[in-house]
């Protein structure tokens, strides 16, 4: 029986000894005894009523409480988390946070044609090609921020920079990319092959430190900015200073998604800077060996490159082309003007598509991942890939590389990749030491990656 029971009992019996004591008892010895016992229930009631009263005020604090924390609660906003290949936290009034990472590593085998040719780098190499993480988010009052450090080689910041957006404005400060080219500015987790078009390297795009700003009107992207050199080159005295430039363009039309870009770099190399060199590997990064290479063009001041894209995505298929310039002015010497340039096809075997958004490729959305008991998204690509590092008196050689690929994305943010490429080289004498003037080289490679 519980308090308010044992108190409903006595209450009652106090009431009705009275009564019936005073009608069964005729003696004053017996009423005494009657009335003692009446005090001592009397007592007992109000001890338990005095414990009910302790409960009760217990009971209505919890209460309180509860409420309490159920009103804080709905004062402060939740925090959400969700997955996008990791955790992505967002917090009240713009707060965000999310890790980032990638990790490719490489394995590729290089041969020469005719195998006679005894070129260094043949044979099997393999490599960890990127290692990075890092983490980007934003802040309230439309801010935002990125740091992402490679850890290959001791650790090497990658990308750096704030940023601010209002509407269709975005104003970028730190280490980040220039605006060369869709081959260039597509993340490496989202190419077709294992390593960029020839040119983006062997022209020397790169993340470089600068102040930078996109503008969206309609279905132009308007991009530039002002920049100096890669983070780690600053404490080498280098001082040079170049503008770039972007304008792109994309629509759909009969459910077929069409781009067209420009770009341009103009560079002024500093005073500290009288050379500059163009050379590039056999578009595999674990061979040291440069089979294309101009050596030091001395006397270079300025450098000047400007670009063409196109590109179409039209359900499983693509296609896309790109082309660059790059020209040297030197004080002595004539000027030279090399030449890359890439055409590209694609096509996903299963029912996915490539994806685009900013004027640049993303990464595919399987359609029908292992994960669901699918068999993930495969594509296939092909391509021809041209870099001419030859004139006004320069010799660097050109390579035309003839490449094809097959990708297997099982799920989203994890990617295998198997690419074959056939190299072709014409006034390469003396590049590479006992090479002749004209060769090839064979390389398969294959790539397992996950980035998130």
């Amino acid at each position: 029986m519980n308090i308010k029971n044992h108190l409903i009992a006595y209450s009652a019996l106090v009431a009705m000894l009275p009564v019936n004591a005073i009608a069964a008892t005729n003696s004053n010895e017996e009423l005494a005894i009657l009335i003692e016992r009446i005090n001592k229930l009397e007592q007992e009631v109000i001890s338990l009523r005095s414990e009910l009263n302790s409960v009760d005020l217990e009971q209505k604090n919890q209460t309180k409480r509860v409420v309490i924390i159920e009103d804080a609660a709905e004062a402060d906003s939740p925090i959400a988390i969700k997955w996008k290949g990791a955790p992505e936290i967002k917090g009240d009034g713009g707060w965000s946070v999310k890790p980032k990472g990638r990790v490719l590593y490489d394995f590729n085998n290089l041969s020469s044609v005719p195998s006679s040719i005894d070129i260094p780098g043949e044979g099997f190499s393999s490599e960890a090609r990127r290692l990075r993480f890092g983490i980007q988010g934003t802040v309230p009052g439309g801010f935002g921020y990125k740091l992402i450090a490679d850890y290959l080689d001791g650790v090497k910041l990658t990308d750096a920079y704030l940023t601010y957006k209002d509407g269709p404005l975005k104003i970028t400060l730190g280490q980040h990319n220039t605006f060369q080219g869709l081959e260039e500015l597509s993340s490496s987790n989202d190419t077709s092959f294992v390593e960029r078009a020839a040119y983006t390297d062997a022209f020397g795009f790169e993340r470089r430190v600068g102040l930078s700003a996109t503008y969206k009107i309609d279905n132009f992207l308007l991009e530039g900015g002002v920049f100096t050199d890669n983070i780690d080159d600053l404490d080498d005295g280098n001082n040079s200073f170049s503008v770039d430039g972007r304008v792109s363009y994309a629509a759909v039309v009969d459910d077929t998604l069409f781009h067209l870009g420009s770009s341009l770099h103009v560079r002024d190399l500093g005073n500290e800077i009288d050379s500059i060199r163009y050379r590039q590997r056999p578009l595999i990064h674990s061979v040291d060996t440069r089979f294309i290479n101009t050596d030091d063009i001395l006397g270079a001041t300025d450098e000047l490159s400007y670009g063409l894209e196109a590109a179409a995505i039209a359900g499983r298929f693509h296609i896309v082309a790109e082309t660059h310039w790059a020209k040297v002015t030197r004080s002595e010497f004539a000027d030279p003007t090399f030449f890359g340039g890439s055409i590209e096809a694609g096509y996903f075997l299963t029912q996915d598509t490539r994806e685009y958004k900013g004027g640049v490729f993303k990464g595919v959305k399987v359609n029908d991942p292992i994960s669901n008991g699918g068999t993930g998204a495969w594509q296939i690509n092909i391509r021809f890939d041209r870099l001419d590092l030859v004139d006004a008196g320069i010799v660097g050689g050109a390579q035309d590389a003839y490449m094809a690929s097959l990708i297997w994305t099982p799920v989203n943010e994890v990617r295998f990749l198997l690419n074959y490429s056939h190299l072709s080289y014409t006034d390469a004498l003396d590049i590479v030491e006992g090479a002749p003037s004209d060769f090839s080289v064979n390389v398969l490679a294959a790539r397992a990656q996950i980035g998130f």
